[in-house]
């Protein structure tokens, strides 16, 4: 069924709960989790802040979103691969599902509406125009839900 799951995380609730659900099905399927963490360099190229201090801060915060990722999986007997990446979110999460072959990316989504997802876009719907890959999108609880 699956071999290779990919979990992109950003230590929001959306992304706890996808990697909750990429847990489940890694166990099912008896198939290695693959965690990653991207560092948004959209952000770092509009701060005029020390870069270098804060790629560090987006690096370390990444490498311990992983690590608790990692604490999950084992914790599950799931073996677990992590990787921090830079550059544009959905383009880096393509890029690592192809590097690694992945056979399904599970993403947390944030329910954004209206002109904040305008301005900020999604990443998951970004993924899940353009991969190749299956992508299961996992709605956050806290999420709002249109009316239809």
């Amino acid at each position: 069924m699956y071999d290779r799951i990919l979990v992109p995380l950003d230590g929001s609730a959306p992304g706890d709960e996808a990697l909750d659900r990429a847990i489940d099905l890694a166990a099912t399927a008896d198939a290695t989790l693959y965690a990653l963490y991207v560092v948004d360099e959209r952000v770092l190229h509009a701060t005029q802040l020390d870069a270098g201090g804060l790629v560090r801060a987006y690096e370390e915060e990444g490498e311990r979103i992983v690590s608790e990722a990692v604490e999950a999986a084992e914790a599950a007997g799931i073996e677990v691969v992590t990787a921090v990446e830079h550059g544009s979110p959905h383009r880096a999460i393509l890029q690592y599902a192809e590097e690694i072959d992945a056979d399904l990316i599970v993403m947390g989504t944030h329910g954004r509406r209206g002109i904040e997802r305008y301005l900020l876009g999604s990443v998951t719907e970004r993924v899940l125009r353009m991969s190749d890959v299956p992508v299961l999108s996992v709605r956050s609880e806290d999420s709002p839900v249109e009316d239809e």
